[in-house]
């Protein structure tokens, strides 16, 4: 039995996985923020008491944003987290007593879409995860693609390219720096880019059914969302050439980002056109989890040299 926990800003989920690849129990509870020590140990709590349901113990997987510091072991890049630049890994395997692995969020959904989701049977894929951020990872031959700093696939925090006059020089992000793809293509961006036009303050969620239904302020919203969805990923497509992209995250829902940005992304990718395909995480907000419980069971090796 295999045990995936995936931690986000606002809940952690954790799920348990047997030899198939089926889920055995599947638990929710809002994240902690009050304080590292009470968030590890409410953290240990919630999967000793996910294997005492189980009735044994079981091999321990992490998925959350960031990495761990390959040089001093602290978590990194982890901002909407109460383990952000703290030493997660150590303490908690000293209350679990026993080792466990921690890996980037976007990379625990791109190993989970490989193994049994939209992926599945690709050589190259890149997953990215269109949420509260935009995370991105990369899997090869069935593998997290290893790398030195922890960074793989993040493309979110590389600025938009191509930008029209009126992006230039791009909203500020919290990394410091203007004009990240994240301050583009994530859900807040989404919404934020709807209501600066005058088309009011209304969930994200609802903003793609507006422009179905042709409302014209959402399919405008709509249409320059997909435009700098399009530029982001033709970046990835020239830098990886993958053969798919998978789209997670709560906006990948957008049934028209399947058609129209890849329409789009054709005036942008090198050479002109490309056969890489969009498609949809088959198991949309559980991949996380999923594919951290995968950790140890395929990835161990390109994992453990960076965790």
């Amino acid at each position: 039995m295999r045990i995936g926990v995936d931690i986000g800003g606002s809940k952690i989920e954790i799920q348990a996985l047997d030899e198939a690849g089926r889920a055995c129990l599947r638990r929710r509870q809002p994240t902690p923020h009050n304080g590292y020590n009470d968030a590890v140990g409410k953290l240990a709590g919630m999967i000793l008491a996910a294997e005492s349901e189980l009735g044994g113990t079981c091999s321990i997987g992490i998925g959350m944003p960031g990495a761990i510091d390959p040089r001093t072991g602290v978590l990194k890049n982890s901002h909407n987290t109460p383990f952000n630049d703290r030493p997660l890994k150590e303490d908690l395997e000293r209350l679990l007593a026993r080792r466990v692995r921690i890996e980037n969020d976007a990379n625990c959904l791109a190993l989970s879409e490989a193994i049994d989701g939209a992926a599945r049977g690709y050589r190259l894929s890149f997953s990215a995860v269109l949420g509260t951020g935009a995370g991105g990872g990369i899997v090869h031959a069935g593998r997290i693609l290893p790398s030195a700093n922890g960074l793989g696939g993040e493309w979110g925090h590389n600025p938009l390219p191509w930008m029209q006059p009126d992006e230039f020089p791009g909203p500020q992000c919290y990394c410091g720096r203007h004009g990240c793809i994240e301050q583009f293509v994530s859900g807040p961006a989404l919404g934020a880019s709807h209501r600066t036009p005058g088309g009011g303050e209304i969930e994200t969620s609802a903003i793609g059914a507006l422009a179905e239904a042709g409302n014209a302020a959402a399919v405008a919203t709509m249409e320059r969302y997909a435009h700098r969805l399009a530029r982001a990923l033709a970046h990835v497509i020239n830098l990886l050439d993958p053969e798919v992209i998978v789209l997670g995250g709560g906006l990948c829902n957008l049934r028209m980002l399947y058609r129209r940005v890849p329409e789009l992304w054709k005036d942008f990718a090198y050479g002109g056109g490309s056969h890489t395909a969009l498609v949809p995480a088959t198991h949309g907000d559980a991949s996380g989890a999923r594919g951290a419980a995968r950790l140890w069971e395929v990835n161990g090796g390109s994992a453990g040299r960076r965790i």
